[in-house]
């Protein structure tokens, strides 16, 4: 019998936000941000380079908790990957090409700076799931969603309460 590996994802800066402003703050969620580490450190788990700078202009928590207690690989380079960028300039010629966005969406999604399509380019690349907390929306014009390209591309997406549970995680 052979054992499986553990599946990997690649984690969005909407989990990491959301959390910490609403359901697992961290002075009454403590579990959930000690659970994150511990994912981390197992290798279960992973972000990208642009994500961290997402979390770095918001100097403040967050920004402090992610640099005390995240492994030092757990942000990986987006930047030095041809296999990388050749999927993150698919997604963009992609959403460029896509009549139903406004050109704003479009522009917001293909800036560099942005980690979206750069989170789902590094999950192409790496076979990992996409977690974020953005939902599918079939109708969207005006933001192009994480989900939505996920499912153009056929890239595992889930939420942050799916991606618990695939764990059993509980407080």
């Amino acid at each position: 019998m052979t054992s499986v590996l553990p599946p990997k994802y690649v984690l969005d800066t909407s989990l990491f936000t959301q959390a910490k402003r609403s359901y697992y703050a961290f002075d009454i969620a403590r579990s959930f941000w000690g659970y994150l580490v511990q994912l981390a450190q197992e290798g279960k788990i992973t972000s990208i380079d642009k994500v961290y700078d997402e979390v770095e202009r918001g100097k403040d928590d967050l920004y402090v908790w992610a640099q005390q207690n995240l492994p030092s690989q757990f942000f990986c380079e987006t930047d030095n990957s041809p296999d990388l960028l050749i999927n993150y300039q698919q997604l963009i010629n992609g959403s460029s090409s896509n009549t139903q966005f406004t050109s704003n969406a479009k522009a917001e999604f293909a800036q560099y700076n942005e980690a979206d399509a750069w989170v789902i380019a590094f999950a192409i690349s790496n076979k990992l799931t996409v977690v974020s907390q953005e939902t599918f929306n079939a109708n969207i014009k005006r933001k192009i969603l994480i989900p939505n390209v996920c499912h153009a591309f056929n890239v595992r997406h889930i939420d942050t309460f799916t991606f618990l549970r695939e764990h059993d995680f509980s407080m």
